[in-house]
């Protein structure tokens, strides 16, 4: 099983763990981000955020966490569309959480979502403090994927739900060839035009291609804790939402 993505780091010819490697390439990208993101999904990241948000609206979480929130995208959707009493956002990124705060302050959402810098995988919580965590795009990045999912089980409330957002492999012909050629080329090209950061957006597929998803990304999710997994593909498995309960 591979439960090890500490070996795919964002840039071959620097020193540092991933971690290290990761914040100083959302450091490098932040500014870009958003506006990549969008062009590189062509939009339909919106639509996956919708459904992963709405997953929760059974449960009516008033205290939500966002591991790795970045620019905040994903808990702004999660405040407008599930009206929690407050959400947290966690990033290791100061360069990211700039543009949430800048986000926040504009929203005039100060009361509702604040976000603080922090280890996605040694989350500075007490154990069940949260309703819901939400990660979106984020778990691909951890150094270490067991324990980073089991500190998100760690601060869930018992009965409490992750629903995590995660880029994945397609499989059928001919959506896998397209996916390869998108990612592994056109990608990387319009990442270095536009973010000069040629680096981050070769680390992407790269990270994707190498990252334990579907059935082997819920087994980990029960070797560390959580009770039921489900694992809802996308859009021709581009990406997938995965539910965990503890």
């Amino acid at each position: 099983m591979a439960n090890d993505t500490s070996t795919i780091k964002p840039y071959k010819t620097k020193d540092g763990g991933k971690k290290e490697q990761v914040a100083d390439m959302f450091n490098n990208i932040s500014k870009t981000y958003d506006v990549l993101n969008r062009m590189m999904t062509m939009g339909i990241d919106t639509i996956w955020r919708k459904k992963a948000i709405r997953s929760l609206l059974p449960i009516k979480p008033q205290l939500i966490l966002d591991v790795a929130t970045g620019t905040g995208d994903f808990a702004i959707e999660s405040l407008r569309l599930l009206k929690p009493k407050k959400i947290i956002g966690v990033d290791i990124s100061s360069g990211m959480l700039e543009v949430a705060q800048e986000k926040i302050l504009k929203k005039g959402i100060a009361d509702r979502f604040e976000v603080q810098l922090g280890d996605s995988e040694k989350l500075q919580f007490d154990d069940e403090t949260f309703d819901a965590v939400t990660v979106a795009f984020g778990v691909r990045n951890f150094e270490n994927l067991p324990q980073g999912l089991a500190d998100i089980h760690r601060v869930l409330k018992p009965g409490g739900k992750a629903v995590i957002l995660e880029l994945s492999n397609p499989t059928a012909f001919p959506v896998k060839q397209l996916y390869h050629f998108y990612f592994h080329k056109f990608t990387p090209a319009m990442g270095k035009l536009i973010s000069k950061d040629a680096s981050a957006y070769s680390y992407l597929p790269e990270s994707v291609a190498n990252f334990p998803d579907g059935e082997r990304f819920a087994a980990i999710t029960k070797q560390v804790g959580f009770k039921e997994t489900k694992v809802r593909p996308q859009t021709f498995g581009f990406c997938t939402i995965y539910e965990c309960t503890k």
